[in-house]
Parts: C-alpha cells; structure tokens; sequence
C-alpha cells in the first residue's frame, strides 16, 4: 500500500500572522514538502492542477519535472489533471516526456475539476463536461498505446496518422487514477478500462464515497478485470497533528474557520465527524485512517493533505516528520495484517512492464 501526500496549492493568509506568501514562496514551499515527503519514507507526492487565483499549479509537469531532478525514489503523481479542458494530444506528450525524466516514477489523476468557469478559459462548455472526459480520455488512452492514431470526435480536429511523442517509457504508459467526488459517471469509466479510481473524499461523507467506490469495485468485475476486491482504489484525508489533541484542535481552529474551503459551513467537529479530516493526536489519525478500510474495503493508496488554508512551511514540514516517524510506519503494518493474497498492490512502472511481460510471455508460449 502507498502512503502520500497531496497539495492543492493554494495561496492563503496565515491567520497566526496575518502574512499571505507570495506566489513564488508558495511554488517553492511545494518542492519543499515534496523533498521532505521523499526524506521521511512518503510513496508518493501529488499535485493539484488550478489555473485561477488563489491556486498556483496550473503547470503541473513543469513542476514535477523539477521535483523529479530533485529526488529519487518517490512516485510523482498528480492530484487532478484536467481532462477536460486539456487537449488530450498535449497530455499524452507532456507526461510521457515527464515519465522519461522520471525514469518511470509518474503516474496521473484524471478529474473535471471543481471551478466551473475554467471551462470558457480554455474554450469549453461545462455542460458538456462529462461527455469530454469521456471523449478526451478514450483518445488519450488510444495515444498511449498505439504507435499511429486515426481518430475522429465531437470536441476536437480529427487526427489522422498520428504519433504521439516521445512514446511511454517502455512501451507502458503512465498508470491513470480517475478522481471524482459526486460522479458515477467516472467510476464507470475507471472500471471499464481497469483504471484506478480515487475518491478525495475530504469534503463528504463517507457514505457517499462508499457508495461511489462500491459502483467502481462492481463495474470493474463486470467488465472482466477481475474480482470488485482487486480493484484500485485510492482515498484522500486530511491532517492535523500534535501531541495532544487539545494542541492540535487549538492550533487549527483559525485556519479552519479562515478556510475559503472548509470555513463558515459545519463547525471543526462536526466536520472531523462527517468527513476524514482528522485534527488531533498522532494516535487519533491512526486509528481514524484504519476505519477507512472497514467503509472501502482493502485499497491501494491513501494521500493526505497537510499544506493547505494557510498552514505556514514550518508547521507543514513538521506534520511531515509526525507523519513519517509515528504514523505511517504503524498504518504499513496495520493496513498489512489480514490483506488477502489477491488484493493487489498500487501498481507501479516496474509492476506494469512485469505485468506486460508476463502477459506476452505467455502469449508466446501458446502460440
């Protein structure tokens, strides 16, 4: 099981201070927590994609690029790329190069998305947005996996002849979550293709999401993938520790009443109630992150957020060190006990390329 960190990105007032980073300390900061998410035994780091204020990754492989050449071990992931409003051409090529650079450390999360006028920026109707992740998804994954492309849609010129560049590493494309928060629509599309699905559950409850990736695990069995038990799941959380929860529930009560996010809704409690935002003692995340899987059965990937409503890089890089040194140490060895053999682990380069070798190995053999 991978255990990581996701950032949204966002540019908010410290509310201690009253200081809001600039935009450049912001980026910086998030290169930062992904060399200290690497440094503490963190799998993976994930970044947002936003393209208004107050977010600041709009380019999400330019800046993993640079964290790629920054580090050497951890899985650089995003924690949305827009499918819809991103020509699936320029996804195809953007992260296969950045799969390259990596040396295979990439995989992507596929979402719409939850500001509704990045639509016109780029061109595109929010009321079709469905049917252009659907559409612009089915060409990417066609991109990826054969050499010359004639394709033909609703939403963009036709293509004909086409090869993407450069080729995945390997022959084996980047590995595709798709991260949906209210859409069946999308689970369905992550089971018909044997995709991941990641439920961001942070801001709904639970019994939402169990429903979700319920349809995700039952659909994936249906198209022929496997068992609704060997499907990949990812799920998100947010986190907030201290030694005492007292601490802890003190420090974060400005930023969350602040939150442009979380604030001015359901109070602190009632929110760590509903959802997995978890503010409390090491302890407390630890047991709330384990009945996770009693709601969603065994799964692949758990990401928390630590770095956003205006939490200043100091306080961050020590939830990273609570993190690395109490918590999840404790979760690998809990999530480990009773795993049934044929649940599968989060897929990676390394197990794709054995995967697909085998499949043709075999292939070989029954020719």
């Amino acid at each position: 099981m991978q255990f990581g960190i996701f950032t949204v990105g966002d540019v908010t007032q410290d509310p201690a201070t009253g200081r809001t980073p600039t935009e450049h300390e912001r980026i910086k900061a998030m290169v930062t927590i992904a060399q200290k998410a690497e440094e503490v035994g963190m799998d993976v780091f994930a970044t947002g994609e936003h393209h208004n204020p107050p977010f600041v990754p709009s380019s999400p492989t330019t800046m993993l690029g640079w964290i790629a050449a920054r580090t050497e071990r951890i899985v650089l992931s995003t924690a949305t790329t827009l499918i819809t409003t991103n020509d699936p051409v320029k996804i195809a090529e953007d992260y296969a190069m950045l799969q390259h650079l990596a040396d295979g450390r990439v995989d992507l999360m596929l979402g719409r998305g939850n500001t509704g006028p990045v639509y016109p920026w780029f061109g595109k109707d929010i009321r079709q947005g469905i049917d252009l992740a659907v559409e612009n998804y089915a060409l990417l994954h066609k991109l990826w996996r054969e050499d010359v492309v004639d394709w033909e849609g609703r939403f963009r010129t036709p293509l004909q002849s086409f090869t993407s560049t450069p080729r995945p590493l390997d022959g084996v494309p980047p590995f595709v979550w798709h991260g949906s928060i209210r859409s069946p629509e999308i689970a369905e599309q992550a089971a018909y293709y044997g995709d991941g699905f990641f439920a961001n559950n942070i801001f709904w409850p639970r019994k939402h999401f169990q429903k979700l990736i319920g349809l995700y695990r039952r659909r994936y069995a249906h198209y022929g993938h496997g068992t609704p038990e060997q499907a990949v799941v990812g799920v998100g959380g947010h986190v907030f520790m201290r030694p005492s929860s007292q601490d802890a529930v003190r420090e974060f009560r400005p930023y969350f009443d602040r939150s442009p996010q979380m604030g001015g809704g359901p109070s602190l409690e009632q929110y760590m109630d509903e959802t997995p935002l978890t503010v409390g003692s090491p302890q407390q995340v630890i047991d709330k992150t384990l009945t996770f899987r009693e709601s969603f059965g065994d799964y692949q990937r758990q990401l928390f957020n630590v770095d956003g409503v205006g939490v200043p890089l100091k306080t961050v890089l020590e939830q990273l060190d609570i993190l690395g040194e109490e918590v999840v140490p404790v979760l690998r060895e809990e999530f480990a006990k009773n795993r049934p053999e044929h649940v599968p682990g989060a897929p990676t380069h390394a197990s794709l390329l054995a995967a697909r070798d085998a499949e043709e190995a075999s292939a070989a053999a029954a020719d």
